[in-house]
């Protein structure tokens, strides 16, 4: 944990040995490249920076998400949640969306959030299907618990998959109980929904160094601008 206090120490929850996961190149219906990769911790301040306008952006419940999301990268970075990861989107090293979640324990793992900044080319949904893929594929999980905060999301997770119902479970995000991604169900998704390749060149992993943010204006407006994709 390198140097803290005792009390952080109490502070902050066990951490389970969780494996990287390995950046990917998406290429977009637009024919531009998408490299997704993990966040480190020190870079979870240009994510805030990213959700902030959104806030306020009623649309699609944008300002649900932004506003749950902004409170969980701060617990990542600030180690107050258990075993949590971040991952991102990245277009030329602009920032296209994010998603993140859990590990409940060896078995489990419970996806929170995904927000999508480049609309209209399927990011939220290649994001998220990279999420599932983290938790089966690499973490060697068996299920994953998912829930939906909007129409499009309800449609994208739960009807794309399919999705089964897990109700005897409480998601942690509160609302409506569990629904469920079996591994055999995700496998059995994946040559439609897992999308990318391996490795990634060292140019689109140099492009995707840094966090590059569209900023404000352009954030607020690819979010409420367009009509295809959803957080």
């Amino acid at each position: 944990m390198g140097n803290i206090s005792e009390l952080e120490a109490l502070l902050r929850p066990p951490a389970m040995d969780m494996p990287v996961y390995p950046p990917k190149a998406i290429t977009l219906a637009s024919g531009e490249t998408m490299v997704v990769r993990q966040v480190a911790r020190d870079e979870v301040p240009k994510l805030l920076e990213a959700i902030y306008p959104l806030l306020w952006v009623e649309r699609d419940f944008y300002d649900v998400v932004a506003a749950r999301l902004f409170g969980e990268l701060l617990a990542y970075k600030r180690y107050r949640v258990k075993d949590e990861y971040v991952l991102a989107g990245l277009i030329d090293g602009v920032l296209a969306g994010m998603v993140n979640g859990r590990l409940v324990d060896e078995k489990t793992g419970m996806s929170y959030h995904t927000l999508t900044i480049r609309r209209g080319l399927r990011v939220g949904s290649h994001l998220f299907a990279a999420k599932m893929e983290y938790h089966i594929e690499h973490c060697q999980q068996e299920e994953v618990l998912i829930v939906a905060e909007s129409p499009i999301g309800f449609r994208r997770w739960m009807i794309e998959y399919p999705l089964e119902k897990k109700y005897e479970i409480q998601h942690e995000l509160g609302g409506v109980p569990s629904w469920v991604l079996p591994k055999e169900t995700y496998y059995s998704a994946k040559p439609r929904l897992v999308s990318g390749h391996r490795p990634v060149s060292e140019a689109l992993l140099k492009s995707a160094e840094t966090i590059v943010l569209p900023g404000d204006d352009t954030v607020v407006r690819q979010v409420a601008g367009e009509k295809e994709e959803s957080p």
